[in-house]
């Protein structure tokens, strides 16, 4: 949700001739939803809400790139709370189903060899906030989380018990999709959206104090060196020219197979359309902005 807050606050969107309502919308399948039913054009958004969308039909959905290609949750839990097998039996916060938090839930559970339907309880805990909130209060014993929540909560004496950091599944977890129809319709529009994107994403990458103004001032987080340890972390998995792999789509069909057969017949190519990112390689906007 970063990068719609610097091109804001840096004034990109009137540089690129764009105006539009900015949304904020906590889950990837509410997200779907309200695109599928003409309440948006582009989303930033995690990939499993987009792709079960186009396995149930509506084929319209396509990702035209992506910030992050890999899932950087982890489970945090209480200070007693340290191996994957203590989490039996326990509440864990997981955001919103279908979500990037409840994905990675999932995915990092079955990898410590548990069953995450069956070894524990999974509640539906709001944004990244509200689900920090509910491991800072008690709510949930454990908390799936990001940065700068997972950070908060490494200070604050919380444990990561499923460390994304060392699992770093692949995914599309911060990636843009539109919708087929829209390019048809305004493909300049969308575009010069792009464009914005990858200017914005380079100011956020290069300038660390603006990043941390945008944040204090948005998600009210003050504590410097939970935003320093955080930012520092996530600049080694962010791609500057939004490159979009197949592998991290791929993944998420595999893991949606589980339960959804029609997942084995799709292939990421389906799923992309690399336009926008070729036309920033040939008119020069990479080489402008000195991304690599």
């Amino acid at each position: 949700m970063a990068l719609p807050w610097v091109a804001d606050e840096t004034r990109l969107y009137s540089k690129y001739d764009l105006d539009f309502q900015l949304v904020y919308i906590a889950s990837s399948g509410i997200v779907t939803a309200a695109m599928s039913s003409g309440n948006g054009n582009v989303a930033i958004v995690g990939g499993e809400g987009p792709i079960r969308a186009y396995l149930a039909g509506n084929t319209d959905f396509v990702f035209i790139g992506s910030v992050k290609n890999i899932l950087t949750h982890s489970i945090m839990g209480k200070p007693e709370i340290k191996r994957p097998e203590d989490l039996k039996g326990k509440r864990i916060g997981v955001g919103r189903i279908g979500g990037n938090s409840h994905y990675f839930t999932l995915y990092g559970m079955r990898q410590k060899g548990l069953d995450p339907l069956k070894d524990a309880n999974l509640l539906q805990t709001g944004g990244a906030p509200e689900t920090y909130l509910a491991l800072s209060s008690g709510a949930v014993d454990a908390a799936s989380l990001t940065t700068p929540q997972d950070t908060r909560a490494a200070f604050a004496g919380y444990n990561y018990v499923i460390d994304g950091r060392e699992i770093r599944p692949p995914y599309i977890a911060t990636g843009f999709v539109t919708l087929r129809s829209v390019i048809a319709k305004r493909s300049k529009a969308v575009s010069q959206f792009m464009h914005a994107m990858v200017e914005s994403l380079k100011i956020m990458m290069t300038d660390r104090e603006l990043a941390f103004r945008i944040m204090a001032k948005k998600i009210n987080l003050t504590d410097r060196k939970v935003f320093d340890a955080a930012y520092s972390a996530e600049l080694k998995v962010l791609e500057p020219k939004l490159e979009i792999k197949s592998n991290a789509i791929q993944a998420t069909l595999d893991e949606i197979a589980r339960t959804d057969p029609r997942a084995a017949k799709v292939s990421p190519q389906q799923l992309i359309d690399r336009r926008f990112l070729e036309e920033m390689e040939k008119d020069g906007t990479f080489e402008r902005l000195g991304v690599k």
